[in-house]
């Protein structure tokens, strides 16, 4: 079987591969890009470190996974990220696409149809275990600017501008973002409503452990993890780029499930039926046909993001938002006389023992969830749940380099409030929206065979 990298080489050098790209990328005639970066990795380890969008042939020759900064000069970029996750046997996706696809397709079906009701046809993206939709907010708009004040009062205090990697860490593109993020928050638990009656696994809006089952701990994610994390370090994988997330995990996936899993291709579905965008996701001869009627331009839909946003200003999740950031975390130097106090040992176990080994039991998403709910049950006040998780994560417990390009407080505030928000009902909301006569573009039964669990 011919190396990955080399497959990956030979493929590049198509022409509507590199054209595909570049316009995902936000290339324009002048050889200039609205992408601040790209990333590039082989199949040792994802880096991350960032190149210059210029630098992206050389990097084609060398037969790398191509990413772009979520940072964009023209824009704010929305993404939902919907993704397959087996805790036991985390090859499963890349073994049986077929499987892990339709067991999605009912969270599929309702993100579309959540975001043709407010007019926004994405660009959609099929992944190596999932689906990637993207679209664009201009930065001069006025629904820009709405985002930016929502997202204000999301921000703690001034070192959240942290980590600078491409210049846009100014206060307006952060609130700008950190707004987003709720709105996405917003989508998401709209999904999750439509989808309820029809999913047959779990969903969540982030990887918490399910139950096992037969097939393992198997759950779909909404998987809206960068807006835990300042904007300026996230990235998003380029359409028509290789992925090699397999590869670069060799011991979860196994070494020998590597040669039947074979090369994986990041392809758009525009005007394409699921059943064909994966064999071309799984054929790199097929991909580049794709690429050649495809387009990866990220569509403009400012005026959609603007009626959904007037939907989530009216709704009871904005009201919870706003309750949330009434508290704000007590100082640091406070901690000893506040969070450290806090008594554990009447905490059921799964809370208490994330909180006295936080390394690495509250990093896990169901590490953050138990300490929530358990907390919430307690009378807390959810900002103050966070703090307290931020308290743990500013502290020594052996973290290495987990913090050095990311800020604890970002992360703390996200996962509390996602799972504390979860008591929250958006089912009105979710009701508008199914009554509705706006259906999602080719929602046709599926072409995938019936999932046997």
């Amino acid at each position: 079987m011919p190396d990955i990298t080399d497959t990956l080489r030979d493929y590049y050098r198509q022409p509507a591969v590199r054209a595909r790209m570049l316009e995902f990328l936000g290339a324009d005639a002048a050889g200039d890009f609205t992408a601040e970066y790209i990333t590039a990795d082989n199949t040792r380890a994802a880096e991350r470190e960032p190149l210059l969008p210029w630098e992206l042939a050389p990097q084609l020759e060398a037969g790398r996974d191509i990413c772009r900064s979520l940072a964009d000069r023209d824009s704010l970029l929305a993404h939902v990220d919907i993704e397959y996750v087996n805790f036991d046997f985390p090859a499963d996706a890349y073994l049986d696409p077929a499987r892990a696809f339709a067991l999605q397709e009912p969270v599929e079906m309702a993100l579309r149809r959540v975001l043709a009701h407010y007019g926004i046809e994405p660009l959609h993206i099929l992944s190596g275990r999932g689906h990637h939709f993207v679209w664009r907010i201009s930065r001069a708009s006025s629904v820009f600017a709405r985002l930016a004040e929502s997202g204000r009062a999301a921000q703690l205090h001034d070192s959240l501008l942290v980590r600078r990697r491409d210049g846009l860490d100014a206060p307006s593109i952060t609130c700008a973002f950190a707004g987003l993020g709720l709105l996405m928050e917003f989508v998401a638990r709209l999904v999750m409503q439509l989808a309820d009656r029809d999913t047959v696994i779990p969903v969540e809006m982030t990887a918490v452990e399910p139950p096992p089952s037969r097939r393992g701990r198997e759950m779909i994610s909404l998987d809206l993890s960068e807006y835990a994390d300042p904007l300026p370090m996230r990235t998003i994988r380029v359409p028509f780029s290789g992925y090699l997330k397999p590869w670069q995990q060799p011991q979860a996936i196994g070494t020998d499930n590597l040669p039947r899993i074979g090369p994986i291709i990041f392809v758009t579905l525009d005007g394409t039926d699921l059943r064909h965008g994966l064999a071309a996701m799984r054929n790199p001869a097929l991909a580049a046909e794709a690429a050649r009627d495809a387009t990866a331009v990220i569509p403009d839909h400012t005026t959609g993001t603007e009626h959904l946003l007037h939907h989530y200003l009216g709704s009871g999740l904005k009201a919870f938002h706003d309750f949330f950031h009434t508290a704000r975390h007590d100082d640091p130097h406070r901690w000893p006389e506040t969070y450290d106090h806090t008594p554990l040992d009447i905490l059921p176990a799964g809370a208490r023992e994330a909180l006295r080994h936080p390394n690495d039991l509250l990093l896990r998403p169901v590490g953050m969830q138990r300490v929530t709910n358990s907390l919430l049950d307690r009378g807390w006040h959810p900002r103050h749940i966070a703090g307290l998780i931020r308290s743990k994560f500013e502290r020594d417990y052996g973290w290495g380099a987990e913090w050095k390009d990311y800020s604890p407080a970002l992360r703390a505030d996200y996962y509390t409030r996602i799972f504390a928000g979860q008591r929250t009902s958006v089912a009105t909301e979710a009701e508008e929206i199914r009554g509705a006569e706006t259906h999602p573009p080719c929602a046709v039964p599926s072409p995938l065979a019936a999932v046997e669990l």
